[in-house]
């Protein structure tokens, strides 16, 4: 088996109504797919996180290193991949399409073999895991705080034992929203908030600490990722365990926040960190330095079965009769095709999704929807 073609499919949307975190706004959704084909006619699938049009190119540009090449020495590949684009950039879109790669690679070796990708990684601990509602972005023309807490009480009735909401725009009214949505959720629900590296250190810290009363479970990216020493100084600072490491690309980026406790909780995604591969490694450094690790998901039901197979397959943490569970990140905002592209949606049910055990991810692709949502040409 080699393969024989490698393909993107770039998918767009617009949307009715924008919304935006502190750090960017939403005018339309756009997700870069990955298609490698091999020379039998297996396929596997990936995605890769961030700028899909900029992935779709970087992705092109590996391309020609995996033509022909054996899909199943995915450690091998890895490394060759890195390595030609390592002098231009360790971490962001080099490695963000390289994730894409590897999933699909990974995918195809579970199909290869018939079994999940995640007994490949070594065998399934749980065969669902709990969900956590993602949403409460600032939505144009409507009144925040009451929009937010509308919004999460809705979460609630779904079923969600948690919802995580978006903040990191201005002290005050985000302390309010914070106050509104404890409220709407009761005080059974757990809350994370995520400022999107909206804040300095001084806001960070008097937002952790006047939030603390609303029982918090962490404080998401409080400052930009670039700012190690200031995490760390967030930490100290403020009660509020601090979250982060979406946007901190494969191991090498991860090193020094994992060793210097710069995070309570890291965060990395599997469609930016490095896809399996480099997912693993993070994990083995995150258990090393005792640092819990909660995967950051954002994309289609291709992301979402990838970081699916990955939590079947991590390790019990701490090692003891009733560990602590991973949790899975549910993105709620507007989204039209996440579900669509799979003929099978990955939804949840009262909070609860469960793991597809096919081969490789588990899915299949739906292709009238990749036709249907394929960026068009200007």
């Amino acid at each position: 088996m080699k393969i024989a073609a490698v393909h993107t499919h770039v998918l767009d949307h617009e949307l009715d109504t924008a919304f935006e975190s502190a750090s960017m706004h939403f005018k339309r959704r756009q997700h870069c797919l990955v298609e490698i084909v091999c020379d039998d006619g297996t396929v596997g699938w990936g995605e890769c996180l961030g700028p899909a049009l900029l992935n779709a190119a970087v992705v092109q540009a590996y391309a020609t290193g995996l033509i022909g090449r054996d899909p199943l020495e995915t450690e091998k590949l890895w490394l060759e991949l890195y390595n030609r684009l390592r002098d231009q950039g360790q971490r962001g879109l080099t490695v963000t399409a390289l994730s894409g790669i590897d999933i699909a690679l990974w995918d195809i070796k579970g199909k290869r073999f018939g079994v999940p990708v995640s007994t490949l990684l070594g065998g399934r601990f749980r065969d669902s895991v709990k969900a956590y509602a993602t949403g409460s972005f600032r939505r144009e023309g409507v009144d925040r705080v009451n929009d937010i807490a509308h919004e999460v009480a809705g979460y609630r009735d779904e079923g969600f034992h948690a919802v995580k909401i978006k903040i990191g725009f201005d002290v005050e009214e985000d302390l309010r929203v914070i106050e509104a949505v404890r409220e709407a959720i009761g005080p059974g629900m757990r809350l994370m908030i995520d400022a999107n590296h909206g804040y300095d250190y001084l806001e960070a810290v008097e937002v952790g600490k006047r939030a603390a009363r609303f029982g918090v479970d962490w404080f998401e990216e409080p400052v930009l990722p670039e700012h190690l020493s200031a995490y760390r100084a967030v930490r100290a600072d403020q009660p509020i365990p601090v979250a982060g490491g979406e946007t901190w690309h494969g191991r090498y980026a991860m090193l020094e926040p994992l060793t210097t406790r710069a995070v309570d909780v890291v965060q990395p995604d599997i469609c930016g960190v490095g896809g399996f591969s480099e997912m693993r490694r993070v994990a083995d450094m995150a258990a090393l330095h005792g640092v819990r690790l909660v995967p950051h998901v954002w994309g289609t039901a291709v992301c979402i079965a990838a970081s699916l197979q990955f939590m079947a397959a991590m390790l019990p943490n701490p090692p003891r009769r009733d560990p602590i569970e991973p949790i899975l990140e549910f993105d709620r905002t507007d989204n039209p095709f996440r579900q669509a592209v799979v003929k099978t949606p990955l939804e949840h049910r009262h909070g609860v999704v469960s793991i597809p055990d096919g081969p490789g991810l588990g899915i299949e692709i739906e292709r009238d929807a990749l036709a249907r949502y394929a960026l068009k040409e200007a």
